[in-house]
């Protein structure tokens, strides 16, 4: 934490190449006042587009492959595009259970031939390029969300908005 504000960084971003730039989103309309998370970009269109090379972990509306801008001050501004990829985000909550589905979770996922992140070791965002391949992953972790020791969203339940 620097100056009050909380980092959020991708460790090992999905899509890391070698001509990646580091961009920041504001998490506050998201309603996480002092956080920012870090996304990786690859510029696509000479300095008016770049595709996002990381899976989000709390920013809204942005996917894996999406277009965004971003501004003078390396601050992602808008969603210019839609890759049509969709980021599943599973918290597993603590104290954890003996049932312990993170394994299951990882399995599942590796079956699957998805990409996913770990921020941490209780909270995974998985890239979904094709819902009909999700099935698995939904099983996989279905006892803890029953028992409400594991929580899942889509991060396109809200839509993408910089502060």
């Amino acid at each position: 934490m620097i100056d009050g504000v909380s980092y959020v960084s991708h460790e090992d971003p999905a899509w890391r190449g070698e001509n990646n730039y580091l961009a920041m989103v504001d998490l506050v309309p998201f309603d996480l006042r002092g956080m920012v998370e870090q996304l990786w970009l690859r510029e696509v269109d000479e300095g008016n587009g770049y595709e996002i090379r990381c899976i989000p972990f709390y920013v809204y509306g942005l996917s894996l492959g999406d277009i965004v801008g971003k501004d003078e001050s390396e601050t992602v501004k808008q969603l210019i595009r839609k890759s049509g990829r969709r980021v599943l985000r599973v918290l597993f909550a603590e104290p954890r259970p003996v049932a312990d589905g993170r394994s299951a979770l990882r399995r599942a996922v590796g079956s699957a031939g998805l990409l996913s992140e770990w921020n941490g070791d209780r909270h995974v965002a998985i890239d979904v390029p094709d819902i009909s391949v999700m099935q698995p992953i939904f099983d996989s972790v279905q006892g803890e969300i029953g028992s409400r020791t594991a929580f899942w969203e889509w991060s396109d339940s809200r839509v993408f908005r910089s502060a």
